[in-house]
């Protein structure tokens, strides 16, 4: 927890409680929840805290870069504090998001600017699939 407390000093931003305790969640999840999952997930803990405020921690988080928001294309957000270069995997039966740790694209934006005429600055890579609970 010194890791974001130091970020927010640096940044000159106040460590609420609610900002802490969004980050220890999603610190403490593999899982990739929407704001309304860590909403509902707080709520116990935290009953006073709004979903409005859910999302105003989740911005600043996003914003310091503690935080990554990925969209896997349904609509929403989901919320990963993994901020290493890293794709994502998600489940078309149940919406089931992974990380997926491979080492097999490091040179997936030389072959992109290589084949385009872009000065490829990043990248976000998502595969779809039929994860095994659901197979």
């Amino acid at each position: 927890m010194d890791n974001i407390t130091s970020i927010f000093k640096e940044k000159k931003l106040k460590l609420t409680p609610q900002r802490l305790a969004v980050y220890q969640y999603l610190m403490g999840t593999k899982e990739h929840p929407s704001a309304e999952a860590i909403y509902k997930a707080l709520q116990p803990v935290y009953p006073t805290m709004s979903l409005a405020t859910v999302y105003k921690a989740l911005k600043t988080l996003v914003e310091v870069e503690l935080v990554q928001e990925i969209n896997v294309g349904e609509g929403n957000f989901r919320y990963d504090a993994t901020v290493n270069d890293h794709a994502h995997i998600q489940c078309l039966k149940c919406g089931r998001v992974d990380d997926l740790e491979v080492d097999s694209f490091p040179n997936l934006n030389q072959i992109a600017a290589e084949n385009s005429k872009y000065e490829i600055k990043w990248n976000k890579l998502f595969f779809y699939g039929v994860c095994e609970g659901c197979q």
